[in-house]
């Protein structure tokens, strides 16, 4: 979701398991759209084992994470039977789905429902599942999306029909990328979708070659899109991802549909669509690789609206204890990234082959660097090895265009900026050494803090300090990241409770959890702030006398794996 974000969907649908089986997680996956990742969201909710009461509950939880979009579909049998059965309670067809959702909630949501441009699999007379289709229209529903299908002039001819007896709202056409040769045998056979010849005669060449398959059905997705735009004017399309992302992408490149920056970004991080949440214009750094704890950590908040970031003196700030500390990979997943540490140097060496793309994530990151980090990862995976463990950072900016491609976000013909923003985990004798040279620095604002919460700093001020903003035209400059005192003592919690978590994952006597154990117990978290953004490689200057004289030892250590 994080990377298909950055495509612009106008939504993004979440599957139903059949009677409500996979209903936490639709909700769950529903919700992290909305309030996490801000993409639009159509939940599918079905007829099949599902009493009233469940589907009161979804709707609720729907609505309660802001998503307004529902695909009403009678659905499949339940697994291990063969024909469909109503529940005691329960609706027996979509129809009686978008009546209900209609009465319930009025116009609050868009209620899109299932075509079948080749009729519906159990229905052999053709008109009545046309005529079954005009009369979901006519109780509630808004939008049409079709059943996946391989002959374009199918669809073609069946919009035509839905048109001629009535059917007026718009009709998505299902575009499903070929993936692979067995793949499409397999997905033909749910619905007996017919094939054209030519298809078949096109991939059987290539039909073991399955990217050679996947660059087929790439290029058939597209001309299919451009046939449809040609004849019939429609000029929105409902891909069937299957959770592939690859064919999604190069179809939407193909075609010239590649969003613009302020389509996708309108500020730095993607803005929730929670209904609390709306008018949420600023947030603090720390959080940028944890966006989802951040959510749920101030998702009961009321000051967004006011536009500024409150603080702990506000009774809305909220307790901080309320939230559990995770990481997000399994055990197996963690010991194959991280192996066993033995030392601080092992440690750093992990974090040095993160900076540098070989491993996925870290407790703190649970994805790969982003793009804006490439010009700084060099350094990053410098001073990682001279034991400054970082966890988050930004290279300054002086004024780049709002249509960059790396740096840029909000509205077109702006300009943004950054300070050079570093945060890390420090020794308690070296962060002693570092104190000297950032207090030596003017341009240096910084905050250090151990698991116990003794800090020190040289800001003398509460006051939030932006380090990203934009300056747009006809707009105020907008201040979208701050550091600030009271969010870092809130975040330090969570970012020492990863340690210990992290330590978890060995046996408590072995020499990995010992080590762990001690940057968590000793250890600083600190961050660094340059504020002249002006100058690129002066937050980086603080670490160049050493970069100097040790590193090279410590490189020539690591250089096999590096």
């Amino acid at each position: 979701m994080e990377r298909m974000q950055r495509y612009g969907p106008e939504f993004i649908d979440v599957t139903w398991g059949a009677g409500g089986s996979s209903a936490e997680l639709t909700i769950n996956i529903v919700s992290t759209s909305q309030s996490v990742y801000g993409l639009e969201t159509m939940m599918h909710l079905t007829c099949t084992n599902m009493p009233i009461e469940k589907i009161d509950n979804a709707l609720k939880a729907a609505k309660a994470c802001g998503c307004q979009n529902i695909l009403a579909l009678r659905g499949d049998p339940p697994k291990g039977q063969l024909n469909w059965e109503s529940c005691e309670n329960g609706f027996n067809h979509a129809i009686d789905l978008v009546r209900y959702i209609r009465k319930k909630y009025g116009d609050y949501f868009c209620i899109a429902v299932a075509g079948h441009p080749e009729g519906h699999i159990d229905n052999e007379d053709k008109e009545d599942d046309l005529q079954r289709l005009k009369e979901k229209v006519d109780a509630g529903a808004n939008l049409i999306i079709t059943q996946l299908f391989f002959d374009v002039d199918i669809f073609i001819h069946f919009v035509k029909r839905c048109r001629a007896i009535g059917i007026t709202c718009p009709i998505l056409p299902g575009i499903f990328p070929i993936q692979s040769y067995a793949g499409l045998q397999r997905v033909i056979s749910f619905n007996h979708n017919a094939v054209p010849q030519k298809i078949w005669d096109d991939l059987e060449p290539i039909k073991d070659d399955d990217l050679a398959v996947k660059d087929y059905g790439i290029d058939l997705a597209v001309h299919f899109i451009h046939e449809i735009r040609k004849q019939t004017g429609i000029q929105c399309f409902h891909i069937y991802t299957f959770n592939l992302e690859r064919s999604s992408r190069l179809i939407l490149e193909k075609l010239g549909l590649m969003p613009e920056i302020e389509h996708i970004k309108p500020l730095p991080w993607y803005p929730s669509l929670g209904p609390n949440r709306t008018k949420e214009t600023v947030r603090p750094i720390f959080w940028k690789n944890r966006t989802q704890s951040y959510i749920q950590r101030t998702e009961s908040w009321d000051e967004f609206p006011n536009g500024r970031w409150g603080d702990a003196r506000s009774p809305a700030f909220g307790e901080f204890d309320r939230w559990g500390v995770s990481i997000k990979y399994p055990v197996e997943k963690r010991l194959k990234m991280w192996g066993e540490p033995e030392s601080p140097d092992d440690i750093a060496l992990i974090f040095a082959k993160y900076c540098k793309g070989k491993i996925e994530g870290l407790p703190w990151c649970a994805q790969k660097l982003d793009p804006e980090s490439d010009i700084i990862k060099q350094r990053l995976a410098a001073i990682n090895l001279l034991g400054y463990l970082t966890i988050n950072s930004q290279p300054a900016v002086n004024g780049v265009k709002s249509s960059d491609p790396v740096y840029g976000w909000g509205p077109k013909n702006g300009y943004v900026y950054q300070k050079a923003y570093i945060e890390f985990f420090l020794s308690p004798d070296k962060l002693d050494e570092l104190t000297e040279k950032m207090e030596k620095d003017p341009e240096v604002t910084y905050f250090a803090v151990n698991k116990k919460g003794e800090l020190k700093t040289n800001t003398e001020y509460d006051e939030p300090n932006a380090v990203t903003w934009g300056v747009f035209p006809g707009k105020e400059i907008i201040q979208p990241t701050i550091v600030e005192r009271i969010a870092f003592m809130a975040w330090k919690d969570e970012a020492f409770s990863l340690w210990n978590e992290w330590a978890h994952t060995y046996d408590r006597q072995s020499l990995s959890a010992e080590v762990i154990l001690n940057i968590y117990e000793n250890w600083y978290l600190v961050n660094i702030v340059h504020n002249d953004f002006q100058d690129e490689k002066g937050i980086w200057r603080l670490f160049d006398l050493e970069i100097d004289g040790d590193l090279s030892k410590k490189l020539r250590r690591g250089s096999g794996s590096l």
